[in-house]
């Protein structure tokens, strides 16, 4: 399931430990493993199909209720509009 993968850097003889932090972090992005931490961090998992549906009802719901209430002139769209910034 899980690859490790390993990055070793040696200090070089007359290298500053900027230079070998700097060189590590190269290497490490040339493996894609900043990437893949990354994707791993934020990683969210995909919702089944009944969640997504339910959701799509209720939003569409709301669309259809929005609409009327707007036809109804009990809402005005333009100002709605100009509150969100």
């Amino acid at each position: 399931m899980t690859q490790s993968t390993r990055v070793e850097v040696r200090r070089g003889k007359n290298e500053s430990s900027s230079a070998l932090i700097r060189r590590f972090t190269r290497r490490a992005q040339g493996l894609g493993l900043v990437r893949e931490m990354r994707d791993r961090r934020y990683h969210q998992r995909s919702k089944s199909k009944n969640v997504e549906h339910k959701r799509a009802m209720i939003n569409k719901d709301r669309r259809e209720r929005y609409v009327e209430l707007v036809k109804l002139g009990k809402i005005d769209p333009a100002a709605r509009r100009s509150k969100r910034k």
